[in-house]
């Protein structure tokens, strides 16, 4: 009996990973003017020895306006490159663990508190407040300050931005990159109709609302070398009526893999508040499916995927080809031992813990 479908190794590009759990970004607020902080370090040091194939970085913007809020990490110029080279560092000694990074710009959805402090966007001139932008001047929330319009040239210095970031990250090491289309931040809000009004070539159909993400795409991807991994996050649905949705997903899903992208993380919502989500185990499943039977390119799944028959299934009956884990593995930061160890499987431990191994699973950590 072969291993499970959920311990095969995958290639991406030119990286091979060992099994197909991901570690999915998860934001921590805890950044000091975009400066990774000790925090991360214990954060990501501690995931990086649970035995996942991939560790994701938290959504990291490119620029400082592009941050969800004040407490966001950040890769633009070089004292953020220090600080995360310093954490990336410390972590190599102990783990060989692959280790990716989501480059993104939270456009409309910036200058935020932090979630303990309540979330709620601060306006332009108050304190860790300032000016967002966005493809439209509507604010995500009607509450809110409005965004301003991107013009041509700011939309070129973004563009440009995510390629500088995605050079520091080639020189820090990093092995992956992904790009952040999800989750109603910059670059979804130009794909969604709901959030991009233009009328110019950015704007409108289908073609135009797909062209900076794509733009952004052939900028990172000419920024890096050949066969150098990159994949995409994107919300597979907003979840309400008349915006972006599963069909207009595929149709971008084929492009960005016409350019050369290593793979696709199918998310979904958070562009409108009006949003309904049918949240249950495995909700957003059926969309990575979706794409996966429309390209060639492995499919990341992610979503209330917590128990480790689920996670094979979904692995086995082709529904994706990597699952990603975000809240579980905060919860568990051991999932993927205790994972192997329920399926059979053998996983990565550092040789500190390797005491650890139970009696009744004596192969989980090798021979």
């Amino acid at each position: 009996m072969g291993a499970p479908k959920l311990f095969e190794p995958l290639t991406v590009g030119s990286l091979t990973l060992p099994n197909r759990i991901v570690i999915a970004p998860m934001c921590q607020y805890s950044a000091v003017d975009g400066c990774m902080t000790d925090w991360h370090l214990i954060h990501l040091g501690q995931l990086a020895l649970s035995g996942a194939g991939l560790l994701t970085i938290e959504a990291t913007a490119v620029v400082p306006e592009g941050r969800i809020s004040y407490g966001d990490v950040g890769l633009w110029d070089d004292n953020t490159e220090a600080a995360m080279a310093h954490t990336l560092e410390s972590i190599r000694q102990w783990s060989d663990m692959p280790i990716a990074i989501q480059l993104a710009h939270a456009g409309r959805k910036a200058s935020t508190d932090l979630p303990w402090m309540g979330g709620r966007q601060i306006a332009p001139g108050d304190t860790n407040g300032w000016q967002t932008l966005a493809p439209s001047p509507l604010p995500y929330d009607p509450g809110e300050h409005a965004p301003l319009e991107m013009d041509r040239a700011a939309i070129e210095r973004v563009r440009d931005a995510f390629a500088v970031s995605a050079r520091r990250s080639v020189r820090l090491g990093l092995d992956a990159i992904q790009i952040h289309a999800a989750h109603g931040y910059l670059l979804h809000e130009f794909l969604s109709p709901l959030s991009n009004r233009r009328d110019d070539e950015y704007g409108g159909s289908l073609e135009n609302r797909m062209r900076f993400p794509l733009e952004v795409f052939e900028a990172v991807r000419d920024a890096v070398p050949d066969a150098y991994p990159l994949s995409i996050r994107v919300s597979g649905t907003d979840w309400v009526e008349n915006g972006w949705d599963l069909e207009q997903t595929i149709a971008f899903a084929r492009a960005l893999e016409q350019r050369g992208c290593g793979a696709i993380h199918v998310s979904s919502g958070g562009l409108d508040p009006t949003q309904q989500i049918p949240v249950g185990p495995g909700y957003q499943v059926p969309l990575a499916r979706g794409v996966k039977q429309a390209v060639s390119m492995p499919v990341i799944a992610v979503g209330l995927i917590t128990e480790f028959e689920h996670a094979e299934s979904i692995i086995a009956t082709g529904d994706a080809d990597m699952v990603a884990l975000a809240r579980g593995m905060l919860y568990n930061p051991r999932w993927p031992w205790h994972a192997a160890a329920h399926l059979g499987a053998t996983v990565s431990a550092p040789n500190q813990y390797l005491r650890s191994q139970p009696h009744n699973y004596p192969g989980l950590f090798g021979e």
